[in-house]
């Protein structure tokens, strides 16, 4: 049995989460209910006050709300476009702002978050449509630019860079944490799925169950990318990676899959495997310092790949 971190432990509990994990109900809770839980747990454990960074400002870009977050000092830095997680169903630009503001802060470098269209109501390919609208627009200003997510956003992040490769657009780097990368449902697609079916956070049922709202409409896009991003004919000149997960995450051998899948493929990648941690723990980085110390590592890594020649 995997421990998990005891400062994360004590954070689910406070919440009236089970820290071993747990079956999920017998009837998926509602759309509704699975926003308004998330964004709840979200807000509850975002670091207040909330980091300081020079500004924020929402905006609409390329038809899609966003929120961009500008370190002090008005001078030219990167850009960085980020796409929350949430299964694609839930998530917001509330439930990710401490994500961002601490992004801003440590790559000292401007961070556009992206309030894409979610599932059920927009179901593929209208987040990977926005999220790719927006990262368009953003390029075509010119400099250093990257692309991040967590969870279904790492899923979306990993697509934009295999678009960006096949246009031809420079792109730095993408930070990918805990991306679902096979959107192909069943336990037994990978071990993890197996070994962490129950949790905690997040289940292989939960995952199943918001893949099938998303990919309602184009069930068959599982098999190949963007949508499935580890099963690209290729992935050859893809932008540089830096891909994190916890031990204790159902995600964690498809994220490592791809990370090995780039590698193979020439691209420079930086892996990171963090004991202890689990699924969605880029939220918890001011209630344990195992996150904290993971989160300083990833945003180095990113921050230094997104700034090389």
């Amino acid at each position: 049995m995997t421990t998990v971190d005891p400062e994360i432990a004590a954070l689910l509990e406070r919440c009236g989460i089970d820290p071993a994990g747990g079956p999920p109900p017998a009837a998926p809770p509602a759309v509704e209910e699975m926003r308004a839980g998330g964004r709840t747990m979200s807000l509850a454990v975002a670091p207040r006050p909330p980091l300081p960074v020079g500004s924020v400002e929402d905006a609409v870009l390329a038809g899609v709300p966003v929120r961009t977050y500008r370190p002090p000092g008005g001078e030219t830095v990167p850009t960085v476009v980020f796409f929350h997680g949430g299964g694609f169903v839930l998530g917001d630009l509330d439930t990710h702002d401490g994500v961002c503001r601490r992004l801003c802060r440590d790559l000292d470098a401007e961070v556009v978050a992206v309030d894409y269209r979610l599932a059920p109501e927009h179901p593929y390919p209208a987040a990977y449509d926005d999220c790719l609208a927006v990262a368009r627009q953003l390029s075509d200003g010119g400099g250093r630019f990257g692309v991040a997510g967590d969870s279904a956003g790492g899923n979306l992040a990993a697509g934009v860079a295999l678009a960006f490769r096949d246009e031809g657009r420079p792109l730095a780097a993408q930070l990918l944490a805990y991306p679902a990368t096979d959107l192909r449902t069943g336990r037994d697609r990978h071990p993890s799925r197996t070994e962490h079916a129950d949790g905690p956070l997040l289940t292989a049922d939960e995952i199943d169950h918001v893949t099938r709202l998303y990919l309602a409409d184009a069930p068959d896009a599982a098999d190949h990318a963007p949508a499935s991003p580890l099963l690209a004919d290729s992935l050859a000149g893809v932008a540089p990676a830096v891909i994190g997960c916890g031990e204790t995450d159902p995600l964690r051998d498809e994220t490592l899959a791809y990370a090995d899948a780039l590698a193979a493929a020439g691209v420079p990648v930086r892996a990171h495997r963090f004991p202890g941690l689990i699924h969605g723990f880029l939220n918890f980085d001011s209630h344990s310092a195992a996150v904290d110390a993971a989160v300083a590592e990833l945003y180095a890594d990113f921050s230094a790949l997104l700034r090389s020649p």
